[in-house]
């Protein structure tokens, strides 16, 4: 038990870190903390990590497949129910580990990897937020997943403004059409834009031209009033960049071995 103890120590100290480091680029941004949303990615986090993350009150999580966001969201949906059971009982603490009063009722889940067709309902199934549609076929896809459930889908452009070939993502170009015609969609609301910066030895400083690029993007569509006044999201930066992402205007950053380590854990094996 100590051990576990000493791993949630490492754990909140990362978390801690990664919250003041979003604070201070805000406040660089002439903004507060509370206007941009972390997303911890899940990607190489063990379900402890996770249930520890969830004891010190955060609700956002993200996932790169959708197997593991499959099993990742069973494993917090079956603590959740535990917590809501033993919360108010003497053993809560033994049972759920030490800091579990903070647990969230619900957590949000969102979508940051590649996403396949053929694997659109899952995602729907269990995310609240789906960033990364940079195709009218997975638009169209959505869309009639929502029509039958009759429930509208937040999704956010995917934009490759690093210009990188082996990047997901449409072209700057071509990013504004592609909203409109989502915009037309009953059941996708199209809610913002999202794109990642090229892996360079200098992120904070070399990531800053496609933020600025997408960072504009995002405003001219804002202009046109697409998404009905809904068209609030942008989604940049990762664990090497999320600092220059939010000072070149993102307001969600989506952060995870600078808060769960960079141990690689054995990949989910994932049928295309």
């Amino acid at each position: 038990m100590a051990e576990a103890y000493a791993v949630g120590d490492v754990l909140k100290a990362r978390y801690d870190e990664v919250l003041g480091r979003v604070a201070e680029a805000a406040r660089r941004s002439g903004r507060t903390e509370r206007d941009v949303l972390l997303v911890a990615v899940t990607k190489f986090a063990e379900p402890d990590q996770i249930r520890e993350l969830l004891g010190f009150g955060h609700r956002d999580f993200g996932e790169n497949k959708i197997q593991s966001l499959v099993q990742r969201a069973a494993i917090v949906e079956e603590y959740l129910d535990r917590h809501r059971v033993l919360s108010h009982t003497k053993a809560a603490s033994s049972v759920l580990g030490p800091g579990s009063g903070d647990v969230p009722d619900a957590v949000r889940w969102h979508m940051v990897g590649h996403l396949q067709r053929n694997k659109a309902r899952k995602a729907v199934d269990c995310c609240r937020l789906i960033h990364t549609v940079d195709s009218l076929r997975l638009a169209e896809e959505l869309q009639a997943i929502g029509l039958k459930r009759d429930m509208p889908i937040d999704v956010l452009v995917q934009v490759n403004c690093s210009g990188e070939p082996q990047k997901y993502g449409c072209a700057p170009a071509a990013a504004p059409h592609l909203a409109e015609q989502i915009d037309t969609m009953v059941f996708v609301r199209v809610r913002g834009l999202m794109t990642m910066a090229a892996e360079t030895d200098d992120p904070n400083q070399d990531a800053r031209p496609a933020f600025e690029r997408c960072r504009e993007l995002f405003e001219e569509l804002s202009r046109t009033g697409i998404g009905d006044k809904r068209f609030n999201l942008l989604s940049m930066g990762m664990s090497g960049d999320y600092e220059a992402a939010i000072e070149e205007g993102a307001n969600i950053v989506r952060v995870g071995s600078a808060i769960f380590g960079t141990a690689q854990i054995e990949d989910e094996a994932e049928a295309d």
